[in-house]
């Protein structure tokens, strides 16, 4: 009835999963789910004074170490993988009071980081406000003839945290004029010409860009240029 290397746990009590249908030798219930080794041969839990305790499957860090911490009596409960020749850890057994403490400090724990992703959430929707502000300002700054809402719909749009865009480059945060500049031309390119439409219809990115430059520069020269108002 011996199990293949019997598993050691130094200073932990270890219940097996065994894989094979095993009878405990002192009540001869089986086969069993859990058994304890004693002297090479298998006993269940009741017999083996740990039947008041509750499994526990490995998954869950913080709820494991809780139970641990909180439970008088705990066991670690393993399973023979035979592709890999060695026992592996299946969770633990706990005291069911000590689980239920644990799970209310970890239950305590999750609302705080609920909490604090949702101040986070709006901490960074006020950045990313206060960026594109900026960043519109800036688009204004170089671009004075270009209406209020085409600069924050730039800006808006180059900006978005985790795009990749340009606004959200080293250069785009530090509202660099190379960096405002590309988002405007980018944004021209895309709404006032028919650059998608290129693009759909199978001509190569930089022809496209090429016959399209001339309208991307008549755009940003009407930008630059405001016309001086005659009182």
């Amino acid at each position: 009835m011996a199990l293949p290397s019997t598993p050691h746990s130094p200073g932990r009590l270890v219940a097996i999963q065994p894989l094979k249908h095993k009878r405990c030798v002192g009540c001869r219930r089986g086969p069993l789910s859990l058994l304890v080794l004693e002297e090479g041969v298998p006993h269940c839990l009741v017999c083996a004074d740990l039947g008041h305790l509750v499994f526990l499957p490995r998954g869950d860090t913080a709820l494991t170490r809780r139970s641990r911490e909180e439970s008088t009596l705990s066991v670690v409960v393993v399973r023979f993988n035979r592709r890999k020749g060695r026992y592996e850890r299946q969770g633990v057994l706990v005291e069911e009071a000590a689980l239920v403490r644990a799970e209310e400090r970890c239950l305590a724990d999750a609302e705080a980081r609920r909490r604090r992703r949702i101040r986070d959430a709006r901490r960074r929707t006020v950045e990313d406000e206060r960026f594109a502000a900026a960043f519109a300002g800036e688009i204004i700054r170089l671009f004075p003839g270009c209406p209020a809402g085409r600069a924050g719909a730039i800006a808006g749009h180059a900006s978005v945290r985790g795009s990749g865009r340009v606004g959200r480059s080293a250069a785009g945060r530090a509202l660099s004029e190379g960096a405002v500049i590309s988002a405007v031309v980018a944004a021209v390119r895309h709404v006032d010409t028919p650059y998608d439409q290129l693009l759909m219809s199978g001509v190569p990115r930089y022809e496209a860009r090429r016959r399209i430059a001339p309208t991307v520069e008549s755009v940003l020269r009407a930008w630059r240029e405001v016309d001086e108002v005659v009182s």
